[in-house]
Formats: structure tokens, C-alpha cells, sequence
């Protein structure tokens, strides 16, 4: 499926400029992105159910209840998604500052999710690379 290999291009960018971010001190948009990049993760795997859900809750929502639940996805990538969420949701409030530590750590664990995501599409056969 295009979009499949398309959102997950993306994603592996926004890796990428998470990464940029931190080296650029912008912790609070590295820790964007690299939510972003779980959650287009998150929509691929859906999509090859054929599942589609907005907004981003229930994109989050159902990726635990279709690939958590059932196990196909460790818990912990459920709860990595959740916080990145929560976290990045600091775009929004001037006071709250995410620091190197925080941002790294999200960036790593985005870095996870979106393999574990690109492995399980590869190994079903939706990505040719």
C-alpha cells in the first residue's frame, strides 16, 4: 500500500529531525516530532487492517486495542505512544519545559516504536524496504 510506505517514510523523517531539534537545543519540537513520528507509525500499522481513526486519540485508542491488546505489540509501545502524546502537548503551555534528558529519551523510544511498526509491515509484506 502507498500510503502505508508513505507515512512511514514520513515518520522516519521527523526521526530525523527530532534528532536535528535536540542538537539545535528545541527540545520541545524535537519531542513533536518524534511523537509525530510514532503516531504516523501508529496509523500505518492501522491502515494495513484497513482501519482508518481520527482524531489522534483514536488513533492511539485503537492501535492499543488492535495491536496491543491482542499482543501483537509489546505494552510498553502503547505507553511510550501515550506519553509522547501528553508531552508533546507542551506546544501549548508557554511555562512547561522539556529538557535534553526528556527529549532524548523520547527520541529513543520513537526510534523503537517506529522499527517495531516497520518491522511488523515488512515481515506481512507491505513494505518493500
Amino acid at each position: 500500500m502507498k500510503e502505508i510506505q508513505s507515512l512511514l517514510k514520513r515518520a522516519r523523517r521527523y526521526l530525523k529531525t527530532a534528532g536535528t531539534l535536540i542538537a539545535e537545543k528545541d527540545y520541545e519540537s524535537s519531542v513533536s516530532r518524534s511523537y509525530y513520528a510514532m503516531f504516523y507509525s501508529a496509523e500505518a500499522v492501522l491502515l494495513s487492517k484497513g482501519l482508518f481513526f481520527s482524531p489522534h486519540k483514536g488513533v492511539l485508542s485503537a492501535f492499543g486495542e488492535h495491536f496491543v491488546k491482542s499482543k501483537l505489540f509489546p505494552t510498553e509501545m502503547s505507553k511510550e505512544l501515550y506519553r509522547a502524546f501528553k508531552r508533546q502537548l507542551s506546544d501549548y503551555e508557554y511555562t512547561f519545559v522539556i529538557d535534553v534528558e526528556e527529549a532524548r529519551e523520547i527520541l529513543k523510544n520513537a526510534k523503537s516504536f517506529v522499527e517495531n511498526v516497520r518491522q511488523y509491515l515488512k515481515a506481512k509484506g507491505l513494505l518493500t524496504r
